[in-house]
């Protein structure tokens, strides 16, 4: 093994999605899961101590603490295989006490554990699709039950023992809440689901049968003994604006180094967005529910905790406060800083502290003191410990002159770690991703790789304050020399390198084809070392900007690269599983990893030692020069991939960070226990960066702060002299008062003083006589008693002599009983032995005959044996336990008797009550013999029950001959039935073939009636537009025809006119002026220009319409009655093969209804030979049900072909009806006539017949 040994110092994390995640150990000391590791913490003294996880572990899954506080329970993945490992806290360091892994059920992983009140007893509940609850006696690793709870594949979250009861256990999950209680070797459901299925996160027991279950909808329901008592729904709040102005000035007020609030996870705009919106819309999710003594504490939804304390005139509870996790004001997005899921709670042993951990990796906790003091306003936690990473960390960096770590997450976090103080030191959240980090070795200055560009920060006192940004995009990696006056930062696969001084870029190192992933600087910083994702390890001269050495493995894609601090060897990880030595362009050795992948390597500054980490989250470290075998120590650290590895400068501490978000602190010694590297000369600087700004803001504040305590000082002594001038007057008024009331007081004790002197005198005499007079009463009473006495002993003498007598006699009946029954007891004994034996001999006999029959009697024989043997069994037990009640009474009987005695001896007055004591003892010896007889008659009774046994078993015996001989005719039968069976099915296999040519046939049918109908859609459109075309040009007649009425009746009245104006034809004036009326009433100006064009034209346009729809319908009624005859042809044709179609289908129907006959006898047959064989032989029912399942099949097959003929007939006498209608349209005359259907509305069974 290594001479190298590495010991963890410190754990920075929390792993969250871990079931039941957060303990009390004790008042101080709370348990927690971080990387591979479950940690004890001590909240007062800040260490840690840690249990390790399973060698080749793949993450713990749950955890349970006995409730003694002894036992501590892991769930665990090792190899793919489910593993319960219990340790025994109280030892140090904690030990292995027992390994659950070899399991007879199936199991892939336990999702719930729980101890039973005494620590004896565990109970596992396995994740789906198994859904077991195993019930353990742990100890002895032995399952005394096992149960599924659940058959739907819902999740259980949450299984819990009763707090005072070993055999009861409840289960929660989506839609279950099941009380299980253990019983004669069984799990056994206690309760029953009523009303709608909830989906359960949590619940807890508040008292021996009472249960809080809380679910994912806001509601509470309280169930005692399985049946609900009492519910409440969780109104969702929001933070006022007061609350969070409060919460500005409490953190305004506190210390200058801030601790916000956790990092707001790995998420897009859009999805924050998205949980934004479904936060104010989803009910609150009651995720972790813990009791205490005054009721309980659950989760409220995001960030909220609240407090019910149960009512006293009512058997319910009401709200008493709520906790929420402050907004953190310096987070990317303060608004949703506090949004975070609570996953586990718990309170200290005296209830004084409440612990939280949530679904981005904090711990938060809050004194409940504090929650009395915030009455009406909501209270508010703190970190435990301080804000740690909630995503994995991809970047890790350590300085020379600070004892200063710098990590970088995906939770858009940068902080800074003190690895001496294990504290956290400066933190700041970013809108963008980092990616990685590197600290200046003077540790004033990081520079941090983001999605978007690469920026160079100045640590200041309270805050990390960027100076100069870089368009870098997605730099992966970055890192300062080992001087400080450079830095090189990657882009894909181009390095850039930098001065810190001047932050120029001095030159471009261009030759990778694939991606670089890692960069180191040898000790002179002269030269740069790289390896990427296409196989490459250059080595770089910065001077030249030139690749002095190379070493291209395309096989191999390479994670990191470190160097020794003589520049001359490179060591190299990569995807083919070994550590690569590299020298002069050349592998000079491989080490193999034994079946992991390495993920990154550090060297020591002194070059002896070599750290790896692998993608299982250990950490090896060896001795170099490197190891040919497996010579090295490994240590279970994180539970992911690490991603970062580095070694401080002075060789102490090794520095691990991993995909799990946990950063781990190591110890690095030889084997003998000593540091490995020299003694620091100089030691970490003190100083630390402000700006000018923040002095003098700082400068401000404090002469404002200055002045404002010298005016409160002159406030507070104004107020003080104020003060004692009243105190002055209140002491001489109370001076006052009290001198007269202690003079009025002497006044009255002096009166007292003398009543108390009478009193005393009176007292005296009286007590003087008293005892005269009880000096003359006490010697007469003494000389009555001595003459009772004498009296009494006399009679005392006498009873004693009788109750000697009587004891005797007892005794002698109690030894005459004792002898009876022991012999009666050993008759009884031998004669059932005897029995025994014989009904063994019979029993081996029946097995033998057995042998040769089915398998249903030697069931039916095994059961009547275990039957009788328990029947022996229990009247064994039974008549032991009559006789330890027989003799448990005798020795109740000697023990009164013997306080008898003592009775006579020491008390004179209860002698008179010895004979109601005998007589008592004559009762119960009564009783006692009536009992006798009582048990004789139960052994009669069982001897009458033992011999109708033995009939029942010669009727048994009987009745399975006759059953065996019935057995053998009906498998006569049954071979005839098949052969007969068998016949049928080769008569109905033609058919079933002619019946599935004839459906063909009717879907091509189908198929062709189809395409008519559509033809017929298509027709029926022509013939409407024409419909419309044909009442256009009526409607346009008729106004034409009354235009021309119009112009008659004009024509005849201007006729009229004109004979009139022929009456004035000798008169020219008159004649005149009557022409001119004339023309004024018939003629127009704007007619008289273009009466003459107009009429002409419409004559003739009018003339030209009409020939022209003439011609089109003269067309349309040449291609109706083409269709028509078309038609026609096609229904006869269809008519003529329906009616064929309609007789073979009638033809057929004849031949089912023989074969349905047929098959009906079959079936009657068969019913009768599975009534007689059902309870013996059930073999045969399948063979049997063949045939019927094959008629109901054709029986299906021939209502389906019947209903197929149904909806021929019917499209077809919808056609008909059509092709009527359409006789039925003015000017279209039907060629001919389809033939009638009488056929096809005639039943076809008449047709048939």
């Amino acid at each position: 093994m290594s001479t190298v040994v590495a010991q963890a110092q410190h754990i920075f994390g929390l792993r969250g999605r871990v079931a039941n995640n957060l303990f009390f150990f004790d008042e101080q000391i709370i348990i927690f899961p971080c990387g591979n590791h479950c940690v004890k913490y001590n909240v007062d003294q800040k260490w840690q101590k840690f249990i390790p996880g399973s060698e080749k572990s793949q993450g713990m899954l749950a955890l349970a603490i006995s409730p003694n506080r002894r036992y501590l329970a892991i769930s665990e993945t090792v190899q793919d295989k489910a593993t319960i490992t219990i340790y025994e806290l109280s030892s140090v360091p904690c030990r292995k006490r027992k390994v659950l892994s070899n399991f007879d059920f199936t199991v892939q992983k336990f999702v719930s554990m729980a101890f039973s009140p005494d620590s004896k007893y565990l109970v596992a509940q396995t994740g789906p699709p198994e859904s077991n609850l195993i019930y353990w006696m742990w100890e002895k690793q032995k399952v005394m039950a096992i149960i599924r709870t659940d058959t739907q594949n819902n999740p259980i979250y949450q299984v819990s023992f009763n707090p005072q009861d070993n055999t009861q256990i409840c289960v929660t999950g989506n839609g279950v809440f099941k009380l299980f209680r253990y019983a004669e070797g069984a799990l056994k459901q206690t309760n029953f689901q009523r009303g709608e299925p909830q989906n359960y996160l949590s619940h807890t027991w508040i008292s021996e049968d009472r249960i809080i279950v809380g679910t994912d909808t806001g509601k509470l329901f309280l169930f005692e003994s399985g049946d609900q008592r009492w519910e409440t729904s969780i109104v969702c709040k929001e933070a006022t604006s007061e609350t969070s102005k409060k919460l500005e000035v409490v953190q305004e007020s506190e210390s200058l180094i801030e601790f916000p609030a956790p990092s707001s996870p790995d998420m897009s705009s859009e999805q924050l967005f998205v949980e934004k919106n479904e936060s104010q819309n989803l009910m609150p999710q009651v995720s972790a529910i813990a009791p205490y003594s005054k009721g309980f504490a659950c989760s409220a939804g995001l960030g909220r905790v609240l407090l019910y304390e149960k009512m006293e005139e009512k058997d319910a509870y009401r709200e008493s406060r709520e906790i929420r996790i402050p907004v953190d004001h310096n987070s990317n997005d303060p608004s949703q800083s506090d949004k975070q899921e609570i996953l586990c709670m718990c309170f200290s042993p005296s209830e004084e502290t409440l612990i939280v951990s949530t679904s981005r990796n904090q711990l938060y906790s809050i004194t409940m003191s504090l929650t009395e003091i915030s009455k009406g306003e909501p209270a508010h936690f703190e970190f435990l410990m301080y804000p740690l990473h909630s995503a994995p960390i991809t970047g890790l960096a350590a300085c020379i002159r600070k004892p200063l770590i710098a990590t970088c997450s995906l939770d858009r976090s940068v902080r800074i770690w003190n690895y001496e103080t294990n504290n956290l030191e400066l933190y700041k959240e970013y809108q963008e991703e980092a990616y990685t980090v590197s600290l200046h070795p003077s540790g004033h200055f990081i520079v941090v790789g983001f999605a978007d560009k690469l920026r160079i920060m100045n640590l200041l006192i309270n805050d990390i304050r960027s100076f100069k940004e870089f368009p870098i995009r997605g730099c992966r990696e970055c890192a300062f020399s080992n001087g400080g006056h450079l830095f090189a930062a990657v882009n894909g696969n181009v390095i850039y390198i930098y001065t810190s001084t001047s932050l120029e870029n001095i030159s471009n190192l261009k030759g990778h084809t694939g991606k670089i992933k890692s960069v180191v600087w040898n000790l002179d910083d002269s030269k740069l070392i790289s390896c990427g994702t296409d196989g490459a390890v250059y080595e770089w001269n910065l001077s030249s900007g030139k690749r002095e050495t190379e070493c291209v493995l395309k096989s191999c894609s390479y994670n990191c690269v470190g160097i020794s601090p003589d520049s001359k060897i490179i060591f190299a990880v990569g995807s083919d599983q070994t550590l690569k030595e590299i020298a002069d362009s050349s592998v000079l050795r491989e080490v193999s990893a034994f079946d992991v992948t390495y993920t990154a390597v550090v060297i020591s500054h002194s070059g002896r030692m070599v750290f790896v980490g692998t993608s299982m989250g250990t950490i090896r470290s060896m001795k170099y020069p490197l190891p040919l075998h497996k010579e090295f120590n490994e240590y279970q650290a994180h539970a992911g991939p690490v991603t970062k590895m580095a070694i401080t400068f002075d060789d102490q501490f090794l520095l691990t960070s991993a995909e799990d978000g946990c950063l781990i602190t190591w110890k690095v010694y030889d084997k003998d226990g000593r540091g490995v590297k020299r003694e620091r000369e100089v030691g970490f600087a003190e100083e630390v960066l402000v700006t000018k700004t923040d002095m003098e803001e700082k400068a401000q504040i404090m002469l404002e702060l200055k002045t404002r305590v010298e005016e409160l000082k002159m406030e507070n002594e104004y107020q003080l002299r104020l003060k004692d001038m009243n105190y002055t007057e209140k002491i001489k008024e109370l001076t006052d008062k009290f001198i007269q009331e202690m003079e009025s007081l002497k006044t009255k004790n002096q009166v007292l003083r003398t009543e108390k002197e009478k009193q005393e005198a009176s007292h005296n005499n009286y007590v003087e006589d008293l005892l005269e007079k009880q000096s003359r009463e006490l010697q007469d009473i003494e000389c009555c008693n001595n003459q009772k006495l004498l009296l009494e002993y006399e009679k005392y003498q006498e009873l004693q002599l009788k109750s000697q007598r009587m004891q005797e006699e007892y005794e002698k009946q109690l030894r005459d009983n004792e002898e009876t029954k022991s012999q009666a007891l050993e008759e009884l004994t031998e004669y059932y032995e005897a029995k025994l034996h014989e009904k063994a001999s019979l029993l081996e006999e029946a097995q033998d005959d057995a042998r040769q029959q089915l398998r249903e009697f030697e069931e039916t024989k095994k059961q009547i044996e275990e039957d009788e043997d328990r029947e022996i069994q229990d009247i064994k037990t039974k008549y032991e336990k009559k006789l330890r009640d027989e003799k448990e009474a005798n020795l109740r009987l000697k023990g009164e008797t013997g306080i008898m005695r003592k009775k006579f001896s020491s008390l004179q007055k209860e002698i008179e009550e010895r004979s109601t004591d005998i007589e008592a003892l004559k009762g119960e010896q009564m009783k006692l013999q009536g009992v006798i007889k009582a048990l004789e008659k139960d052994i009669q009774g069982l001897k009458r029950e033992i011999q109708e046994r033995d009939e029942t078993i010669q009727d048994k015996e009987r009745r399975i001959y006759d059953l065996k001989k019935k057995n053998q005719e009906l498998e006569k039968f049954k071979f005839v039935l098949d052969y007969k069976i068998k016949e049928l099915k080769k008569q109905i296999e033609p058919r079933e073939n002619e019946i599935k040519a004839m459906k063909e046939q009717i879907q091509e049918m189908e198929a062709e009636l189809e395409r008519f109908h559509k033809q017929n859609t298509q027709l029926e459109l022509n013939i409407t537009e024409l419909w419309q075309k044909l009442r256009a040009t009526d409607q346009e007649m008729r106004r034409e025809r009354q235009k021309e009425r119009d112009m008659e009746a004009l024509v005849k009245r201007f006729k009229i006119d004109l004979h009139n104006c022929v009456g004035y034809i000798q008169e020219p004036r008159q004649l005149k002026e009557k022409i001119r009326a004339l023309f004024d009433k018939y003629v127009q100006q704007a007619d008289m220009v273009e009466i003459v064009g107009v009429d002409t034209d419409l004559q003739q346009e009018y003339v030209r319409q009409r020939e022209h729809l003439e011609r089109n319908l003269a067309t349309l009624k040449k291609k109706v009655v083409k269709e028509n005859e078309l038609h026609r042809s096609d229904n006869v044709r269809i008519m003529q093969e329906n009616v064929s179609l309609i007789k073979e289908i009638n033809e057929l129907r004849r031949e089912l209804k023989i074969t349905r006959t047929q098959v009906h006898d079959l079936e009657s047959g068969l019913r009768l030979t599975k009534k007689l064989r059902h309870s013996e032989v059930p073999e045969t029912a399948p063979n049997l049900e063949k045939p019927t399942t094959i008629g109901i099949l054709r029986l299906n097959e021939e209502e389906e072909t019947e209903r197929i003929i149904e909806m021929q007939r019917l499209e077809i006498r919808r056609l008909r009806d059509h092709i009527h209608e359409q006789e039925q349209v003015p000017g279209l005359h039907p060629v001919g006539k389809l033939p009638s259907l009488e056929m096809n509305d005639r039943s076809p069974d008449s047709a048939g017949n």
